[in-house]
């Protein structure tokens, strides 16, 4: 391994951990009490190791892009030598666990293995075998494996040099490994029996220094089985893994449509390869503990219409331009996916093509390149109780024309891009609702992204430690986006230290941030009771790219019941003209002049082309007064580019 990967990351201060022998439990590395009622409800107890006892030392806390404290939940994790340990008790009756970690990358890229100890009260010794082949990315976006290559993109102006480094003299030295990210992956193990409350698992590195982020322990319950179902064991599919399932799993398919029978999947790990075409059929398995559907990615001989050069494990719809695929209802297995590179063009995701009509609920879908990635026209898709993690791209993403859908109390975590997104390119996405969902660490882009859409809604979700380039909430006009028409409404969610840095823009975002860069955004906006916790800069951010900033406005936009607990800067940051409402927005912990108000940067005697309407109830402040005082109303220039970040306290209850 090499020196600068082994060691990348480690983040600002470093301290000798603490014991903590009672557990504490938390939801996004908060108190539970914090985000009551918002993000999905979770079979699973999730602790913090930096809240645990350990003979290791703590790192963190830290928000910089490309290091260790950023991408760990709650911006801490903690190191271990080996040799060293971090040691749970069980808050509850477990008899699974699931360790999020990072181990140092190889000196030429392709990842290690490593042995984790895993010990119950001293005993009943299991070892985890390690790896971080699913980790580590380098360089510019859409970013590589090799610690040791060139600039992707020479041609692109970087942060670092503050120059495009090909147009420049002398050329600018460029530091190896180029940002390294993406350090962390999750694996999970069955324990073999049950432990109660109060039994301690310890961690215990082996033969590369290891970092522990947090362990999540449940409860898993027995095997479903189905006995009146198609098989797939009685037409050759093996449940060792040894051999290639896939053909075995057409045939039980076919077998259940002529016999309108289900299909089902006994416990076992079963070798897939390739997309198995699923239409007006129900497969379930006996639950995502132990049905596990695992495959190696594929180079394909020649590319594919679509343009994908490699294949792998995948459920998939019929295409939409034969018309989708109607009546599939998948629930209760695991998918296991090989990808390790980002490539756009592959069609590589655990769930794809277009679903009506249909049902996907209870699966893990890891190491993919998206989760699930649907291209409509399609409508009326249900998405429920799934976990998605891991992923080189995008955890779920409405594309093109679904309408009439919901994804509800699902668990996202380490997504290489959005974790939830509708993307209503070339044709609208309709009636579409993001519910209750929980979204963790995106390394990079937002936790949720709506890329214009008609009558669309994002409530009652969690999104925590949004990394880089992207922040908690976007409402985007980017991308070839159709325009946001009708209402959207963006309600009683919760983001929790977001508001990052914009790397390309070196500025702070907003924990929500609505982004006009290739249209107006002048539906009906309602933004309503949200929290934003913990922000990093802003709260709220209102924008539009400089080179276009006299084309495009915002406007109709009406924030009401908000409540802010913390800002690195200002409550609300307007960089574009246009306009919005606000009312009952208490804050407090802020850490700038409340409006940081720029408008469209034409400072004319005249003020900001940005106007504050103030309909009552708005309240709180922190270091320069009330955050929406008299004196900023409507359109005061208050502009600062770059104010001095002040940490906010922890968050508490209100």
């Amino acid at each position: 391994m090499i020196a600068a990967v082994a060691t990348a990351g480690l983040g600002l201060a470093t301290t000798p951990a603490l014991a903590q022998p009672a557990p504490i439990v938390t939801r996004a590395a908060l108190d539970p009490a914090l985000v009551a009622g918002r993000g999905a409800t979770v079979g699973f107890a999730e602790q913090e190791a930096e809240n645990a006892t350990t003979s290791g030392t703590v790192i963190g806390p830290g928000r910089s892009a490309y290091t260790l404290p950023a991408e760990s939940s709650g911006r801490s994790a903690v190191q271990l030598t080996p040799g060293q340990y971090v040691e749970f008790t069980l808050p509850s009756a477990a008899n699974a666990i699931t360790v999020r970690y990072s181990i140092p990358d190889a000196s030429n890229g392709g990842g290690l293995t490593a042995p984790l100890g895993v010990t119950v009260n001293g005993g009943h010794r299991k070892t985890m075998t390690l790896t971080s082949q699913y980790a580590w990315l380098y360089n510019q976006y859409p970013f590589s494996n090799d610690p040791n290559g060139d600039l992707l993109h020479p041609d692109w102006w970087i942060t670092e040099c503050s120059c495009v480094p090909n147009a420049t003299t002398p050329p600018p030295t460029i530091t190896k490994p180029f940002r390294p990210n993406h350090f962390y992956d999750e694996q999970r193990v069955l324990l073999g029996r049950t432990y109660r409350a109060g039994e301690t698992i310890r961690l215990t590195a082996g033969g590369v220094p290891t970092v522990i982020d947090l362990l999540d322990s449940q409860l898993v319950g027995p095997p479903h089985v189905a006995l009146v179902a198609s098989n797939v064991l009685l037409f050759g599919a093996d449940p060792s893994g040894r051999h290639d399932s896939a053909d075995a799993f057409d045939r039980a398919i076919t077998f259940a449509q002529r016999h309108h029978l289900k299909v089902y999947i006994p416990p076992g790990t079963y070798q897939v390869n390739r997309h198995i075409i699923v239409d007006n059929v129900t497969i379930e398995g006996a639950g995502n503990w132990y049905t596990i559907i695992k495959g190696h990615q594929v180079t394909l001989s020649t590319p594919a219409p679509d343009g994908s050069i490699h294949t792998g494990v995948g459920f998939y719809g019929k295409d939409a331009s034969v018309g989708g695929s109607h009546n599939v209802h998948l629930s209760g297995f695991a998918i296991e996916g090989d990808v390790r590179e980002r490539i756009d063009t592959d069609q590589v995701n655990g769930i794809g093509g277009a679903l009506s009509d249909s049902t996907i609920d209870g699966l893990y879908v890891h190491h993919t390149k998206v989760g699930m990635w649907f291209d409509g026209p399609m409508t009326n898709l249900r998405i429920t109780n799934n976990v998605i993690t891991d992923q080189i791209a995008d955890g779920l993403n409405f594309h093109t024309g679904v309408t009439n859908s919901v994804v509800s109390n699902n668990f996202i975590r380490n997504t290489g891009d959005d974790g939830l997104a509708m993307w209503s390119e070339k044709s609208e996405n309709t009636n579409d609702t993001f519910d209750h969902n929980t979204v963790q660490t995106p390394v990079l882009a937002n936790g949720i992204a709506l890329y214009g859409g008609t009558d669309n809604t994002v409530s009652n979700n969690l999104v925590a430690d949004p990394i880089r380039e992207g922040s908690g909430l976007q409402l985007g006009s980017r991308f070839g986006a159709e325009a946001f028409t009708g209402h959207v409404w963006i309600t009683n969610n919760t983001t929790v230290r977001a508001g990052t840095y914009e790397l390309n823009w070196n500025i702070g975002l907003g924990a929500i941030w609505i982004y006009a860069l290739e249209k107006n955004i002048d539906a009906d906006v309602e933004v309503a009771g949200d929290t934003f916790l913990d922000n990093t800069y802003n709260a709220i951010m209102l924008v539009s790219d400089f080179p276009v900033k006299d084309l495009y406005s915002i406007t109709d936009v009406h924030f009401k019941d908000i409540k802010v607990d913390g800002t690195g800067t200002s409550v609300l940051s307007a960089r574009v003209a246009g306009g919005a409402s606000f009312q009952n927005v208490d804050a407090r912990n802020v850490g700038a002049v409340g409006i940081n108000n720029c408008g469209s940067f034409h400072f004319t005697p005249a003020g900001s082309e940005f106007s504050v309407t103030d309909l009552g109830g708005n309240e709180g402040g922190g270091t320069t007064g009330d955050w929406l005082a008299a004196w900023e109303l409507p359109n005061t220039i208050t502009c600062d580019d770059r104010p001095p970040v002040v940490v906010p306290p922890a968050p508490s209850a209100w």
